[in-house]
């Protein structure tokens, strides 16, 4: 049984429930004194922890997706998308059998059979939502993916139409199983575009790190896991290789929540000609080490170098302005990055462009960013630029009956709602 299958919740829950209550029956046969019932009370009260535990663990990881499979947590295989070694050792390499599989692979369900909502019926009716592994070519990490295709992909009349991308980026020390089961990014999605609400995009869902348990942060790190290549040059090329998307960078955006967030903003701000618009949720505004992180930046005078390199507020004053779109989002209570979000917001100038959510009160957490998953898709819609082109008439479909349907325009104004209505981001405001 896998790691996130809910057959092995049931079976451990099942066995810590008998655990439990074998103790209490067999309680009076171990009250006596002696060796024997003495060490019959701490076996079984051991036992009954042990399972409790599992069973608790097993929740809590099949909830959050720390670990995927039982070769990602014991760290010993090649298959798992990566191992961090003892000493900081780098990301294990995918080998060759794994490259000559494809840069998108198919993979188990990865947890996405126990998620709810999720498109079930004809793809140009409802859409799809694939299971995948992403293999780096230049970095050989290998991690897993949620890809979501709209309807309209497995349209006929538009089966040479390539369409915009948002990579969608998890929060740490959370995976991919979080945006679709708590953020429910994908659903909600197809009833923005369902709705006329949002153009159709393709959505690619991934966590932050690329050496699972570290916190790489989208960072390069010196002799280390190549997260910044990984998100901006392997992702970017899988992805083109395997769908059928755009390749100006006009279509291409990142979205995230908490430090997928950061990494959205650090995407867009230090490589423009990849990502052209950003979204962050509770995101941070500078990468820090920490006990999560290890050293990010190296040593010596190159580290200090670097670290300042990934301080947006510090690239915003110090560095040329890329041409990039973002959307911030915070609470003016309950959220600690408030008042970063505001220096960022008045750092910001042309040719950059610069829109927020900021919600009265919130606090970092999966309630808060639900709120503010629909007004940030629908705006990341009217940034990317669809239809975006098209292939070429011989061209063989990289999917069985792609298509699209005509989109909104991409600056179409969109209403602010009824009163109650989920908070729309407004150009240059501050949302109550």
């Amino acid at each position: 049984m896998g790691l996130t299958s809910q057959s092995l919740e049931v079976v451990v829950a099942m066995l810590a429930v008998a655990c439990v209550g074998l103790t209490v029956w067999q309680w009076p046969r171990l009250s006596g004194r002696g060796v024997l019932p003495v060490l019959g009370r701490l076996g079984s009260v051991l036992v009954t922890q042990v399972a409790v535990l599992c069973s608790l663990a097993l929740a809590v990881n099949s909830s959050f997706a720390f670990y995927s499979s039982w070769d990602e947590l014991l760290g010993n295989t090649d298959d798992a998308p990566v191992a961090v070694g003892k000493g900081g050792g780098g990301p294990r390499y995918a080998d060759a059998d794994s490259l000559r599989g494809g840069l998108v692979q198919p993979a188990g369900p990865q947890g996405l059979d126990r998620v709810s909502g999720l498109p079930k019926g004809a793809p140009e009716k409802v859409g799809k939502v694939e299971s995948v592994r992403i293999v780096g070519r230049r970095t050989r990490v290998v991690n897993p993916a949620f890809v979501y295709l709209p309807p309209q992909y497995f349209q006929h009349q538009y089966r040479r139409q390539r369409f915009p991308v948002s990579v969608v980026i998890s929060g740490y020390p959370g995976g991919i199983m979080n945006l679709a089961q708590h953020l429910r990014i994908p659903q909600t999605a197809g009833e923005l575009i369902e709705e006329g609400r949002m153009q159709p995009t393709v959505l690619v869902m991934v966590r932050p790190t690329i050496a699972p348990p570290r916190d790489t942060e989208c960072v390069d790190v010196p002799g280390g896991p190549q997260a910044e290549s990984f998100f901006t040059r392997d992702l970017p090329e899988a992805v083109k290789a395997a769908y059928r998307v755009g390749h100006d960078p006009s279509a291409w955006g990142a979205f995230g929540y908490s430090s997928g967030g950061t990494c959205s903003l650090l995407l867009a701000l230090r490589n423009p000609g990849v990502y052209t618009s950003a979204v962050s949720l509770s995101g941070d505004y500078a990468v820090k080490d920490d006990l999560t992180t290890g050293s990010l930046f190296g040593s010596g005078a190159a580290a200090a170098r670097r670290e300042r390199e990934h301080d947006l507020l510090w690239r915003l004053r110090n560095r040329p302005v890329p041409q990039v779109s973002a959307l911030v989002a915070s609470s003016r209570l309950g959220e600690p990055n408030y008042r970063d979000t505001l220096r960022f917001i008045q750092a910001a100038r042309p040719p950059m462009t610069i829109d927020s959510i900021i919600l009265p009160r919130g606090s970092h957490q999966f309630s808060t960013w639900r709120r503010e998953v629909a007004p940030a898709l629908e705006w990341q819609g009217r940034q990317l630029t669809f239809p975006q082109d098209v292939e070429a008439a011989h061209a063989r479909p990289k999917r069985p009956g792609p298509g699209a349907v005509p989109a909104p325009s991409a600056r179409a104004a969109h209403p602010s709602g009824p009163p109650g209505a989920t908070p729309t981001p407004r150009r240059g405001e501050l949302l109550p």
